[in-house]
């Protein structure tokens, strides 16, 4: 049975890695109970040169047992985008849908934040949107950061898409 149980929790492991690596910068409690925030710097993989720093909750142990639902941090998460250097695009979707770039499981099976890039061809603009993946109630929780590539002149790689 635990060895069941360590090979779920390693593919759930697996399965919650994105397409980026978060390295945590910062975490503070923001109560008594001990509930925290965290603070993790997210690089795009595909655009060098832009960081987002995302701030999530999470639940302590008196928090867990006071309100139950034990394997569940809430979806409650903020971002912020910037340009951290000289910006190089390579492949990136450039299609109003988008792509992930970054995933991160919030529960042990059915809730996960995201961030998606959009690109914003008519004000040649970087959009990252977090929001909230949930397949039980889904969550409308999201925040949204824009990194304009006006007068950061930006390399593209394959080539600028035309507007």
């Amino acid at each position: 049975m635990r060895r069941l149980l360590l090979a779920a929790a390693l593919t759930l492991a697996g399965l919650a890695a994105g397409a980026a690596r978060a390295d945590e910068v910062g975490s503070f409690s923001n109560d008594w109970t001990g509930n925290e925030l965290t603070v993790e710097a997210v690089p795009d993989p595909d655009i060098q040169g832009v960081t987002c720093h995302i701030v999530s909750f999470s639940r302590s142990v008196i928090d867990r047992l006071r309100k139950g639902n034990w394997f569940e941090d809430p979806s409650n998460t903020s971002i912020a985008c910037r340009q951290t250097g000289p910006i190089v695009i390579g492949k990136i979707d450039t299609s109003k849908h988008g792509e992930e770039v970054f995933s991160e499981r919030k529960s042990l099976i059915f809730k996960s934040i995201a961030v998606r890039r959009i690109y914003d061809r008519a004000n040649d603009t970087l959009i990252y949107v977090v929001y909230s993946r949930q397949v039980k109630d889904a969550s409308a929780k999201m925040a949204i950061s824009t990194v304009p590539l006006f007068n950061a002149n930006p390399t593209w790689t394959k080539g600028k898409p035309e507007r």
